[in-house]
């Protein structure tokens, strides 16, 4: 780790701007980058739609959380993609690597729009879906690692951060246009269309982008970096034992990713996709109101991406990641909290007023999550009236009861007693929960739950300035990073080991976080308790950040 130890001084003199060559390598790379963006991002803004085409076998609340899983899929293998793509990088280069994960990743969701549907083919659907995410997940293990050191290659010592920068907003970006055309498409086709067929139009559209990304990243030299150090003959010739079988390496890639990344990936994930998720799923704000306004916090959020980059060349990366994951471990459950009453009002006061509880035995109730559709959470009087809550998004708690107690389900002061299955059979328990249902549904209404928020009653400014806040949490971590991991590791094996910690971090940290966090809030009832896991993830990166994560940013990155 010597090697990259070497301090500039604070004056390193660069031109006043930078050089035509260097913008187009800003541009190239990070237009080609927010191309994959959109391509990965898609699935994410459209998994409603994706879970009632290729998951319609199960029931509505698994149909989603499938999805979710789906979408969690491509997440799963980026840190394998980062290996066998990184490995790649170091031997081969950087430019010719990233053209590969373009291709693959273009193609695996240009497939997604011809792909039949569950009803067509039946379980191959969800099978050939998850693969191409597979393939997706691969691709983009190997893109921002090469876009990150070529740009950060070819920045100026004193810019790599405000350079870097531009990279960081790619995700963004391709989040961005791929909400502007999904919502387009709804508008011009509306909801039945779009839910029809119009939902495979930004997938097809992806074939056009890939073929313009080509074509962009064709132009461009190698990393002057990489050039130089195979001229002189000192690539590495076995880059993944340099990176991780050697403890001085290897420490660094644990400190990255535990100190940094982890801590970047949910609170990024949480604020832009929980946040979408949160507002549909459980404030039930319908999809495009929800879209439009992510897309407008987006607009707000996005260029403080440069400025962060630009202000960590001033006073370094450590302590705007470091700032970040502690504001989010003391800030997520209130503003979350505070999302809930500008979105649904009616649905916030109706929890503080008239709160739900489900008075029952703990060890008779089952997780409310059914992977296979096989469950109907009918043979105990708890799962028959969990099962009820858990469909309809209301927010409860639990009162723990002794063994054999027939579960009550209690709104406000109203008392609905469920009916126990061991005592009917047939039609009489059909009919049975039916009419518990119908009287629970009945008793929710009366007490002014919503089953959807009322436009007119959605504080959109507020909406919009809670998710911007949410925004800032993500955008001060995460654009100082590519510049952070870059100066951490030797160039000789640079694309290797600021890939893996990235993507351990980013796809399984990060990725997974709308699969978990819906999953708890279906098992425990209470709607923000998924925050507990970005929450506690950030905290921990917090305390491993301050204490072991080096200050990076005067480091010379050039051997």
């Amino acid at each position: 780790m010597a090697t990259n130890e070497t301090v500039l001084p604070k004056d390193d003199a660069e031109p006043s701007g930078a050089k035509q060559s260097e913008k187009l390598v800003i541009a190239a790379s990070s237009l080609g980058t927010m191309f994959e963006w959109y391509d990965f991002y898609l699935y994410g803004l459209l998994a409603t739609y994706i879970s009632a085409q290729f998951f319609s076998g199960v029931n509505e609340t698994t149909a989603f959380i499938l999805a979710l899983g789906a979408f969690a899929a491509g997440f799963a293998v980026r840190p394998f993609g980062s290996i066998v793509f990184g490995r790649v990088g170091d031997l081969v280069g950087r430019k010719n690597t990233f053209l590969v994960t373009m291709g693959l990743m273009g193609l695996s969701t240009f497939a997604v729009g011809f792909l039949p549907s569950y009803a067509s083919i039946g379980v191959a659907a969800p099978i050939i879906l998850v693969g191409l995410r597979l393939l997706q997940g691969l691709a983009v293990g190997g893109e921002y690692g090469g876009a990150a050191t070529y740009v950060a290659e070819h920045a100026p010592h004193n810019r790599r951060g405000l350079f870097t920068s531009f990279i960081q907003t790619t995700a963004t970006v391709g989040l961005f246009t791929a909400l502007l055309l999904v919502i387009g498409l709804r508008t011009l086709l509306g909801e039945e269309a779009f839910a029809s067929w119009g939902w495979r139009v930004p997938f097809l559209v992806s074939i056009l982008l890939l073929a313009v990304s080509l074509w962009i990243r064709m132009q461009l030299a190698e990393s002057p970096v990489f050039q130089k150090m195979k001229e002189e003959g000192k690539t590495s010739k076995a880059p993944l034992k340099e990176a991780f079988a050697r403890w001085g390496n290897l420490k660094f890639v644990l400190i990255a990713l535990f100190g940094a990344v982890a801590g970047q990936g949910v609170i990024g994930y949480t604020a832009q996709f929980y946040t979408l998720f949160y507002l549909e799923r459980i404030a039930r704000i319908d999809g495009a109101t929800a879209n439009i306004l992510l897309v407008i916090a987006l607009i707000i959020a996005t260029p403080t991406f440069i400025f962060f980059g630009w202000l960590s060349d001033k006073i370094g990366r450590k302590k705007i990641i470091m700032t970040s994951c502690v504001l989010a471990t003391v800030t997520l459950f209130p503003l979350f909290q505070l999302l809930t009453h500008a979105a649904n009002p009616a649905l916030a006061e109706a929890v503080e007023s008239s709160p739900v509880t489900v008075v029952a035995h703990d060890g008779e109730c089952s997780f409310q999550f059914d992977p296979i559709g096989s469950n109907t959470f009918d043979t105990s009087s708890c799962d028959i009236a969990k099962a009820y809550l858990a469909r309809s998004g209301v927010n409860y708690s639990n009162v723990e009861m002794p063994a054999g107690t027939i579960a009550e389900v209690r709104v406000g002061g109203r008392v609905i007693r469920a009916p126990d299955p061991a005592a009917l059979s047939g039609e009489q328990r059909v009919a049975a929960i039916s009419a518990f249902r119908d009287e629970v549904g009945a008793a929710l209404e009366s007490a002014g739950y919503p089953s959807e928020a009322d436009p007119a009653l959605i504080n959109r400014p507020l909406v919009i300035a809670i998710i911007v806040a949410i925004m800032l949490l993500a955008t001060a971590v995460y654009a100082p990073l590519a510049a952070m991991l870059v100066e951490l590791f030797p160039a000789r094996i640079r694309y290797t080991s600021m890939s893996l910690p990235y993507h351990i971090g980013n796809g399984w940290f990060g990725g997974f976080l709308p699969t978990v966090a819906f999953a708890m809030v279906a098992a425990t009832g209470d709607i923000y308790y998924g925050l507990w896991y970005p929450v506690l993830v950030a905290g921990m990166t917090a305390i491993v950040g301050i204490l072991f994560l080096p200050e990076t940013f005067r480091r010379n990155i050039d051997n």
